[in-house]
């Protein structure tokens, strides 16, 4: 199978012809349909995240289950099935306890190395999927079975991008219908929490992004406003838009924390902020204390939007076949695997909104 390798931190992806793995007891393996490329990876390649190399990139999928483990109890063979970046036993004390983002699973899932190299060496896979390529074999927990008519492309963005988005507004941040939106960051996963505002109600949606292009996408999928930071103070062009008070929500979607520091300045008083974007391993937040203490704000991470897969896939599947989420939008280029440094070179430039493998 091809499969694309991140050998070292900074150097382009290379494209091998490598053995497709046994599938172990618990394990699945999937024949990929489609695969977004997410920001998450872009990092992990950068050397911004805590993963070691060489590992395979790629997080968020689609595909057909080929073959099963011994063991494999969610899925069986022809089933078209949905990856996620974070598994969900379904079985763990977490899971039990509505959070199966925190999967106690989780951290032996993604550091399983069954890729072997021709070097020697054995790759782990970005979040135990590796969707950067022709199949991938992964842990049953990490793949949940959907009926639906969507296509690839667009099911394929749900494993992740969209998930996180739509969660962090419909989960984490929970928007009231009527409220006062701010989402700094407009790509993927920043356009996934404008929609999931509008569909939780939200009157005014302001998209803060320095990319014109993304500002005009936003505002053609539910945004009300779009604040360009260049045109000066993007916390006061927020206030102004919230009649100076700030807005109700605010999320930061890129995951620097100068801009969680503007996400707290363009909350209200008991404004609820949520974190969203993925930060580097070194990045630490600074915020003044007594300001956070009397402001009655409240600061929230998210991971993956607080979903929880088993039950939140399908939810998010018919909002989708209903047409009050809309995927194919968010598609503004697709590549062959082949191409996947081009699609890699695409997310660094801020270029377009989702770059799709098929």
């Amino acid at each position: 199978m091809k499969v694309a390798i991140a050998y070292e931190v900074g150097r382009p992806l290379e494209i091998e012809d490598l053995p497709l793995p046994a599938p172990g007891p618990n394990d699945v393996v999937v024949r990929l349909r489609a695969s977004g490329i997410c920001h998450t990876d872009l990092n992990v390649m950068q050397g911004r995240s805590a993963l070691p190399m060489p590992t395979v990139p790629g997080h968020e999928g689609c595909g057909i289950v080929e073959e099963v483990g011994s063991e494999v109890r969610r899925t069986k063979v022809g089933d078209r099935v949905l990856a996620c970046v974070t598994p969900a036993c379904g079985n763990c004390w977490s899971c039990l306890n509505g959070m199966s983002n925190h999967c106690d699973i989780n951290g032996e899932v993604k550091a399983a190395k069954r890729i072997q190299l021709k070097d020697g060496r054995k790759a782990a896979a970005v979040c135990g999927c590796g969707t950067f390529a022709e199949a991938m074999v992964v842990h049953e927990a990490s793949v949940v079975p959907v009926q639906t008519d969507l296509i690839d492309e667009q099911l394929a963005l749900l494993g992740c991008g969209v998930t996180t988005g739509l969660g962090a507004a419909l989960n984490t941040a929970q928007v009231t219908p009527g409220a006062t939106v701010a989402v700094i960051g407009c790509g993927g996963v920043g356009q996934s929490v404008i929609q999931g505002a509008r569909i939780c109600g939200a009157a005014v949606i302001i998209a803060v992004d320095p990319v014109a292009g993304r500002r005009a996408a936003s505002l053609a999928i539910g945004a009300t406003h779009a604040v360009d930071p260049g045109d000066g103070d993007p916390v006061e062009q927020v206030q102004a838009l919230t009649g100076g008070r700030g807005a109700d929500f605010t999320f930061e979607v890129v995951g620097r924390p100068e801009l969680v520091t503007q996400a707290v300045d363009m909350a209200r008083m008991e404004g609820v902020v949520t974190m969203v974007g993925m930060p580097s391993i070194t990045d630490v937040l600074t915020l003044p204390a007594i300001k956070t203490v009397f402001s009655g704000k409240r600061i929230a991470g998210s991971v993956i939007g607080g979903s929880q897969i088993l039950r939140d896939f399908p939810r998010y599947i018919r909002l989708a076949e209903s047409g009050r989420l809309d995927l194919s939008s968010m598609i503004t280029h697709r590549i062959s695997l082949d191409e996947i440094n081009k699609g890699i070179e695409l997310v660094e430039r801020a270029e377009g909104v989702r770059t799709v493998v098929l």
